[in-house]
């Protein structure tokens, strides 16, 4: 896992980051059993493929939904992953996702863009946070980001836990 090359392009330089914080994710998954990427310490923390699936979950609702304007329903059990799912499946659809997020951003006209999709039949997002302006798209990225990175740090936490394996920073 490398830093991200820095780019005087604001978009690339925003996906760049998530990617980062995405393999970092991703990392503490490698080399653990099935019990153990589901495995919680005191069913406190997540598990690791819990975070993995909720982290596809965030970036579809806000990049189809909360961007695009596809409808999109209230969170449901995300961060528990049924026995029938392994997590190399969880993994190549949260890859799945980036590459759609990634693709979304390339193609969107401005960083710009408002973004006014609702949860159900809920308000805009800025509505919600109390905003006066809707958020953009740029404020949508960087929301990604800090969600990845947040949840990085518990799958570090719970990887730590298991085997002593601390993530490279």
């Amino acid at each position: 896992m490398s830093a991200p090359v820095p780019t005087s392009d604001e978009r690339e330089l925003l996906l760049r980051y998530l990617q980062f914080k995405r393999e970092a994710v991703v990392a503490t998954s490698e080399g653990l059993s099935d019990e153990q990427v589901r495995w919680t310490p005191d069913a406190r923390l997540l598990p690791i493929i819990g975070v993995i699936n909720h982290l596809t979950h965030v970036e579809w609702r806000w990049i189809d939904g909360r961007y695009g304007g596809a409808p999109f329903p209230k969170r449901g059990e995300e961060f528990v992953v049924g026995p029938e799912r392994s997590i190399d499946e969880v993994v190549g659809v949260y890859r799945e996702r980036a590459r759609r997020t990634e693709d979304v951003v390339r193609a969107a006209p401005s960083l710009d863009v408002p973004c006014l999709g609702r949860e159900g039949t809920g308000e805009p997002v800025h509505v919600l946070l109390d905003l006066r302006e809707p958020i953009d798209l740029r404020w949508v990225i960087l929301h990604l980001i800090e969600e990845t990175a947040h949840h990085a740090g518990h799958a570090d936490s719970t990887r730590e836990m298991l085997g002593g394996t601390k993530m490279d920073p």
